[in-house]
Formats: C-alpha cells, sequence, structure tokens
C-alpha cells in the first residue's frame, strides 16, 4: 500500500458498527431532515421496481433490507414494518435465496396481480378464499397445516391449489411459506445483478468508489433492474461499507 493510499483509509476507517446505532454501517441518509416515514420510503424505492421486465404481472417488491441503506435507525425501520403489517397495509416474505432476504409488497399491489394471475384458472375460487381469509390480518411469514385446516378451515386438496396457484411454497413437510407467484424471476435477475454490481466495486481502484459515480455507470446484460435497486440492495445487506467523504459517499467492499 502506498503512503498516499495509506493515508486516505486513515482519514475516511470507519467503525461497522458502534454501540446504539449511533452510525449504522451502510447507512447513507440518517434520516436527519425529518421524521422517520418507512411507507413513504418504501414509495420511493418501488419507483425503482422494473415492472415492464415482468409484463407488470408483478407487485412491486423492495428488499426490506434496502430500507436501511437509507434509515440508520433499524429499530424504528422494524416497528413501522410491524405496524404497517398488522394494519394489514403490508405483506412480508422469505425470499428464499437468503435466511436474511425479506420481500416487502404492499397488501393491495399484491392482491390485484394474483387476481390478474388466476383470471380463467381453477384455482381462482380457492385463492380467493386465501386472499379472503388470511390476507387481511397477515403477520406469519409461513403457516403450518394445523393452522390452515383449524384456523383458515382450507382442506388437504385446497392447499394442493394453493401451492399449484403460487400463493403458497413448500417449506418443509407440513408447512408453506407465503409467497409471491411468479417470483422466480425476479430472485434470478436480483442475484445476477447484485454480482455483477458488487463486480463493478470489486474492480474499481482500491475495491472502492464513489456512490454517485457508480449510479452513472454503464451496465452490461447480466444488470437488469436499475442500478439504483442494487446499490440500495448492497448497501443495505452491508456487502458494501458506506465512508461519508468531502466528495460524497465512498462504497468500498467489505471482506469477510
Amino acid at each position: 500500500m502506498n503512503r498516499k493510499r495509506a493515508l486516505i483509509s486513515d482519514t475516511f476507517k470507519v467503525n461497522k458498527r458502534r454501540v446504539g446505532n449511533e452510525k449504522q454501517f451502510g447507512a447513507v441518509n440518517n434520516g436527519e431532515a425529518g421524521p422517520l416515514d418507512v411507507k413513504a420510503t418504501l414509495q420511493d424505492l418501488m419507483t425503482l421496481f422494473p415492472r415492464k421486465l415482468f409484463n407488470d404481472a408483478l407487485p412491486q417488491i423492495v428488499l426490506k433490507h434496502q430500507l436501511y441503506s437509507i434509515h440508520n435507525d433499524r429499530t424504528q425501520v422494524d416497528r413501522q414494518l410491524s405496524d404497517l403489517r398488522e394494519q394489514g397495509e403490508l405483506l412480508m416474505f422469505q425470499l428464499g435465496f437468503d435466511a436474511e432476504a425479506f420481500g416487502l409488497v404492499f397488501a393491495a399491489d399484491y392482491k390485484a396481480k394474483v387476481l390478474a394471475g388466476e383470471e380463467g384458472r381453477g384455482t381462482r375460487g380457492t385463492v380467493d378464499k386465501f386472499l379472503e381469509k388470511v390476507l387481511p390480518s397477515c403477520n406469519d411469514l409461513s403457516f403450518n397445516k394445523d393452522k390452515m385446516l383449524k384456523e383458515f378451515l382450507f382442506t388437504d386438496s385446497e392447499i394442493t391449489q394453493l401451492v399449484r396457484s403460487g400463493v403458497l411454497t413448500v417449506r418443509d413437510a407440513g408447512s408453506w411459506w407465503l409467497s409471491i407467484p411468479n417470483s422466480g424471476r425476479f430472485t434470478k435477475y436480483l442475484i445476477q445483478g447484485r454480482k455483477a454490481v458488487l463486480g463493478m466495486v470489486k474492480k474499481s481502484k482500491y475495491n472502492e468508489v464513489l456512490k454517485a459515480e457508480l449510479e452513472e455507470r454503464q451496465t452490461n446484460s447480466q444488470v437488469k433492474f436499475q442500478i439504483k435497486y442494487h446499490i440500495h440492495d448492497i448497501i443495505g445487506a452491508e456487502l458494501v461499507e458506506c465512508i461519508p467523504t468531502t466528495s460524497g459517499t465512498l462504497l468500498r467492499c467489505v471482506d469477510y
């Protein structure tokens, strides 16, 4: 490491996690400009979702950790998310590729896309029942057989139809995840785009790049989403470190 590099490193060295979330690792905006409003942030992030890429067949999906790239008070973020879910406005999904990856979708958008996908299908009646009985107060990520049979009064045959329609996916024997129909391609594109954008950071000098510069970079065919969507992803997932500089936020790859 040359002298200039050492000076830069020492000047901008930060602690990833400080006590009390005083400076949360990954956060770009600490929300000091006004009260934290998770619903408004969700709506902003959803404008980055590539609806046309999926022929508008998917609800707009935001990753829970993307919110952490904007707000550093994770406790407040989680509390407001919990309130929105309890009020029936928001649904949360385990995306499957990572135990810590959760998708957030507004319930009205989810219902509209599911019903559109069920048009003319034999599973429509059972899916209607699921949307009416389960969604209004859905705080669960998964459901066991006992709950499906005794609380929601679904039959084994109906559960099979729900899996076939994609609103449930098998978790293990006797339990199912709440899921987003036809979201497999979303997950595939997310993972390959994340890898490509991280690669762009790693190929930059010293494995770091200004956030504003990265936002303006041309992307290759591996990146299907807007690059800003992926930047919020890699910051919130703590795959890069955010370092404030006089030139703006610097993103540096994290070595584990």
